[in-house]
Parts: structure tokens; sequence; C-alpha cells
């Protein structure tokens, strides 16, 4: 029997997981910045299980100074072994991309838990602080895909680039289609603009593939951009935490095949 904890650190905010028996049981989400709560979680989880369950932490990271912080924390006060994705345990997805390109571990996590799930062609839209869309072929097999800004990347972007667009508090714009005000029209154009760009590019990937993928979505903002959108096969906010559950397993199969 054993336990992980899992964590996997964004730019924005960090997914932690309950891991049993290769299944993710519970699942938290916290600001990144929120690093005693975090603790907390892991701490309460790590003294819920059995003395004698095997216990371990598993981590991938996109923050280098976040995961350095964590890492030694959760040594310090659980003396845990902590295990990094793509260091330590490898994240089991086929890849084709250019020679030496350096993939953010969560896109690859992302990738490995659709593929888990699916066993087909997918797209995977990860809308965080920045909005990747990512093809897994029919294969398995990653092939990268595109980013672009996310809601308060293109606010910002708005704010300090133009001396009359202030900084928004963003939300789902409802009612008229048009802006009426400045700040309506901020939200409408960041809304649709980067829901008609991952579309735009979904619709590029189903060209060079000769078929149209299922459409899976995750992050932050996942709900406020897709919920509802009639194209989105689900929406599945620690697809991030299932990818390293996905990770576990695949670690342990290929440590049973060494000690056979």
């Amino acid at each position: 029997m054993s336990t992980i904890l899992a964590l996997s650190i964004g730019n924005t905010r960090i997914q932690l997981g309950r891991i049993e028996h290769g299944e993710v049981k519970e699942s938290a989400f916290f600001e990144q910045a929120a690093t005693s709560e975090v603790i907390d979680q892991l701490g309460a989880w790590w003294n819920d299980a059995d003395e004698d369950t095997n216990r371990s932490v598993m981590l991938a990271s996109v923050h280098a100074e976040r995961a350095t912080e964590l890492r030694s924390l959760i040594i310090d006060q659980f003396g845990a072994e902590v295990y990094e994705l793509e260091q330590d345990i490898p994240v089991p997805i086929g890849r084709d991309l250019e020679p030496e390109t350096i993939v953010g571990v969560d896109r690859l996590l992302d990738a490995a838990a659709a593929w888990e799930q699916l066993k087909q062609a997918c797209v995977i839209i990860d809308a965080g602080s920045a909005v990747t869309v990512d093809f897994v072929d029919g294969e398995g097999v990653f092939h990268g895909g595109a980013i672009m800004p996310g809601i308060r990347m293109q606010i910002r972007a708005m704010s300090e680039g133009a001396n009359l667009l202030d900084e928004i508090e963003f939300r789902r714009p409802e009612g008229d289609a048009f802006g009426r005000s400045t700040s309506e029209a901020m939200l409408r154009g960041v809304f649709h603009g980067i829901r008609g760009g991952v579309w735009r590019v979904i619709e590029s990937y189903a060209e060079a593939y000769g078929a149209y993928p299922l459409v899976i979505a995750t992050g932050g903002d996942a709900d406020t951009l897709f919920k509802n959108d009639e194209e989105i096969s689900r929406i599945i906010p620690d697809l991030a935490i299932r990818g390293i559950a996905v990770a576990a397993q695949h670690a342990t199969a290929l440590d049973d095949e060494d000690n056979s």
C-alpha cells in the first residue's frame, strides 16, 4: 500500500493531490504564494496515512524558486522522499518535438493524463497564466502546440501599453454583445480573443491530422472561458495531478520489471 502526495507548481497557483493505489483520491488548489496553506494540507494528508504505508512526495514545477522552497520545507517537516518529474521520474508520453526542446512539465503531465483517459487523438487546453493548446495523436505522441497570453497577462499588457486602459478585474462577460464601456470592451476582447484563438488553433490541428480530435480543458481559468462550450469534451481541473498518478504507476511498473 502506498500514498503519494503530488504537487504541480505553476506560475500562479499550486495543485495538490493525494494518490492511493494509483488513483487521485483528493485534490486541492492554492494561490502560488500560499506556502503555509500548502504545507498544512500536505501535512494533514501525510498524517492521515497509516504509519505502515509507503509515503512519498512527487513534485512537478515550472517555477524553480518555489519548487526549491517547497521541497526544503517538505523534507524538513515530513522527512519525506521528494521525487521531481522529468528529473527523477519521466513523464510517460511519446514526443515528436524539435531536438533539445524543453517543454513545461505541466504540459507533459496534462498530455499523459489525457492520453491515459482517452487513448485517442486529443487536444489539451490549459488555461492559466498562459493558455496552451497541445496536441496528442492517436498513437499517444505529444506534438507540442501553441501558447498564447492568458487572461491576466492580456489585461496587464493592455493597461501597461495604453494610457487610457486601466487594469481591471476579469469576469466572464454577460448580456449585450457590445462593450458599451472601456472595461466591458476589454472583457469581451480578452474573452472572445482567447476563445477564438483557441478554436482556430484546434481547427489547424484537425486539418493537419485529418480528423477532429476530442478536446479537454484544464487550468484555473478553464471554467471561466469554456464552461458549457459544446466543443469541449470535459473540463478536468486536476489534470496535472492525474498525470503525476500516471507517471507514478509507470515508474512502479518499470521497477517491477527490473526486479523480476
